[in-house]
């Protein structure tokens, strides 16, 4: 019996599904059924695991999100009642006025020019200076540039550069200003200005508008010595100009010229021992009063 046990041989499985019994054929397709259960059970829970744990997450962006909105609507509504605050506030208008650079105007021919005085509204002033300056020339064709500076919180700095007076064209009984941009100012004087020149028997716009363009290069203490321009042509020069000085001397000159030449009248009345007339048509020479020949 035992040599017969130890060769006993298993019962082989059945190499193909048809020639399984229909109970082992049950078996498999029961086995198999379980098994796709089970695996579809697995996979189902842990998709509702994940969803699961996506969820908490997805709750706290929401409430980030909406935290965010409120600040930012917040933020809005605060800077929005800030501005409306300071726009109805004092802070928001000029306080005080300063004025610079104005030399032949006066301070309060600035501020009427330029229309900036206190009360006025900052955010109308800063930022705005061609608008300003346009503004001031219409008002005051002497004021060619006007600058603003906010000082502190509400001071305004006003800064005009001036168009200076060349002095005063005569028309008979009259006076006209005359600018150094050659412009003729409409309003008339019956006796001229102090500290600068009449300009006497121009007729030519063209030769006054030279004339006036030379002036303008002089420097200062020869410009203020100068009394009067008198047109005064002849044959030999047509361009000639006889002025009258303040210090008593006489010049003539040529207006084409004119501003290279007067450079050198400091040095030639140093060295004049009496009054007399200075000649600066052709070269630079002088001679007293008694000896002059016109």
């Amino acid at each position: 019996m035992g040599v017969l046990a130890i060769f006993h041989k298993k019962p082989k499985e059945r190499e193909h599904p048809e020639q399984l019994t229909p109970w082992e054929r049950f078996q498999r397709d029961a086995a198999e059924n379980h098994r796709a259960a089970q695996k579809s059970h697995h996979s189902w829970s842990g998709k509702r695991l994940r969803i699961g744990d996506k969820l908490p997450k997805l709750k706290s962006q929401r409430r980030r999100l909406l935290f965010k909105r409120v600040v930012i609507l917040m933020g809005c509504f605060l800077i929005g009642a800030g501005v409306a605050g300071y726009f109805i506030s004092p802070l928001s208008h000029v306080q005080t006025v300063t004025v610079h650079g104005n030399d032949q105007l006066s301070v309060t021919q600035v501020k009427t020019a330029t229309k900036i005085n206190p009360g006025v509204a900052l955010w109308s002033v800063i930022g705005h200076d061609q608008r300003t300056t346009k503004r001031a020339e219409r008002a005051q064709p002497q004021i060619g540039k006007v600058t603003t500076k906010l000082v502190g919180l509400n001071s305004v700095r006003v800064t005009v550069k001036e168009i200076r007076i060349a002095g005063y064209l005569s028309t008979g009984q009259h006076y006209r200003r005359i600018l150094e941009n050659g412009l003729i100012l409409k309003a008339t004087y019956s006796q001229p200005g102090g500290g600068s020149p009449i300009y006497a028997n121009f007729k030519s716009g063209h030769r006054l508008a030279t004339m006036i363009a030379q002036y303008a290069k002089l420097p200062s203490a020869v410009k203020h010595n100068i009394s009067e321009i008198k047109f005064a042509p002849n044959k030999a020069n047509p361009e000639r100009v006889h002025l009258y000085m303040n210090d008593g001397n006489e010049v003539y000159a040529t207006i084409s010229t004119f501003a290279s030449k007067m450079a050198y009248y400091p040095g030639i009345v140093a060295k004049m021992k009496t009054k007399g007339v200075i000649n600066l048509e052709v070269g630079a020479y002088s001679y007293p009063f008694k000896n002059q020949n016109n």
